[in-house]
């Protein structure tokens, strides 16, 4: 009789560390899945076609135009960010309506700093016809200055410039350029 209620206790304790197991098993595997949640974007938009634009003196100027066909949205980390894996075109308007525009296969916006890295072909256009070409370039929306350490090409109506490391304003009216080479024109 001992012998039965001994084998019965050890088998009632059995069953119990199996379901303790594998019932923490599953909770253990839901808690990681909290994790990647909270790793991932809070939001995602697709076909964004985002304007900015500004109120003055009673009319609607539009500043600024994002087109890109993804976005992620990581305004949930410490340092808030939006992700564009797909590309973005950024068209910048100036005070006479002329627009700059910018393109990259890759982009991050960092809300805090106002900085864009973009990455992969990236491209500056300006109206007057001057092109600046390179593989990532960092632009700060703020300063309204565009500016990378790599090597680049900057093509215009007059000249090609060929170098590394380049600074310069949204309209490539103002270029710093670290090291260059290539056929350009210089004023007395």
């Amino acid at each position: 009789m001992k012998k039965n209620i001994l084998h019965s206790i050890k088998n009632i304790v059995t069953a119990i560390v199996v379901t303790l197991f594998f019932s923490c098993n599953n909770n253990f595997d839901e808690v990681q899945k909290v994790g990647v949640l909270q790793n991932g974007p809070v939001g995602e938009a697709v076909d964004l076609d985002l304007d900015y634009t500004e109120f003055k003196e009673d009319t609607v100027k539009l500043i600024t135009n994002l087109l890109s066909p993804k976005m992620l949205d990581y305004s949930n980390r410490n340092f808030a960010f939006s992700e564009f894996p797909e590309g973005v075109e950024l068209i910048i308007f100036d005070d006479n309506g002329y627009k700059t525009t910018i393109t990259s296969n890759y982009a991050i916006v960092y809300s805090d700093t106002d900085i864009i890295d973009l990455r992969g072909d990236v491209k500056i256009a300006s109206h007057q016809k001057d092109t600046l070409f390179t593989e990532q370039l960092y632009y700060n929306q703020k300063l309204e200055w565009a500016f990378t350490n790599e090597p680049f090409l900057l093509k215009s109506l007059t000249s090609n410039l060929k170098g590394i490391g380049f600074d310069s304003d949204k309209n490539l009216k103002e270029p710093q350029v670290l090291e260059s080479s290539g056929d350009f024109e210089v004023e007395n």
